[in-house]
């Protein structure tokens, strides 16, 4: 049996603003079949006010799914069980990004565990989206952004950055991805990494495990991306 699909669906801060088309179209057509589509929401009053301001099936409301902080525990197990028996979820918050500084990160870390897919709707900013879709608790990070380009100042870079415990976010021009990988397993990192890249492309691909494991899954040499190390 195929798995299904955890998406991840931005949503507007404020309650007036319209949803993002494909994260619209994604919802609408999810509503109209419930036997494959599961909606999990954060709290059902604004999540009700905001459907409707949307425009999407009212019907649909009596079938939303409740997850936050406080029953996380235990909804956490029964989305992996509609998950892995072929049940796609569309996750979102009260507003902005699910996962991101959010109970979902706690999903998405299950799915990422259990080899089912995670997919992010087109969201403003990369370095949140990279985040959320990591699975990494993230309520502290550092962006390090790129490393320096000779080859001794990187080494002291990298040093620096496995030497803090805090989540650590890394980037390098394309052609550097692979370069930073093997630098980085070269001097022994051994924290879980999730490698986002080309995100919201067609070709995105999504990566998480030790850095051995990430180097063998790698399917392209080159490619725009984010690297966080946990």
């Amino acid at each position: 049996m195929n798995k299904g699909i955890l998406y991840l669906i931005p949503t507007p801060l404020a309650d007036d603003l319209p949803l993002e088309p494909s994260a619209f179209n994604l919802l609408d057509k999810a509503s109209g079949d419930l036997e494959n589509n599961a909606i999990y929401i954060e709290d059902h009053k604004p999540a009700r006010r905001r459907w409707l301001s949307w425009g999407l099936e009212r019907n649909v409301i009596t079938h939303f799914i409740q997850y936050n902080e406080h029953n996380m525990n235990e909804s956490l197990q029964s989305a992996i069980s509609q998950l892995s028996n072929g049940m796609n979820i569309l996750l979102m918050s009260d507003g902005g990004l699910p996962a991101f500084c959010d109970p979902g990160a706690k999903l998405v870390r299950r799915c990422h565990e259990n080899g089912i897919t995670v997919k992010c709707l087109p969201h403003h900013n990369s370095i949140s989206q990279a985040i959320a879709l990591s699975g990494f608790e993230c309520n502290e990070f550092h962006f390090y952004g790129f490393p320096p380009r000779k080859s001794e100042l990187r080494q002291s870079f990298y040093q620096r950055v496995v030497k803090e415990s805090t989540t650590a976010i890394l980037m390098d021009t394309p052609y550097r991805l692979k370069k930073m990988l093997e630098e980085l397993k070269n001097i022994g990192l051994k924290r879980k990494v999730f490698l986002a890249t080309n995100l919201n492309a067609k070709n995105e691909m999504l990566y998480f495990g030790n850095i051995s494991k990430v180097i063998s899954k790698l399917t392209e040499e080159k490619a725009e991306f984010i690297l966080i190390i946990e």
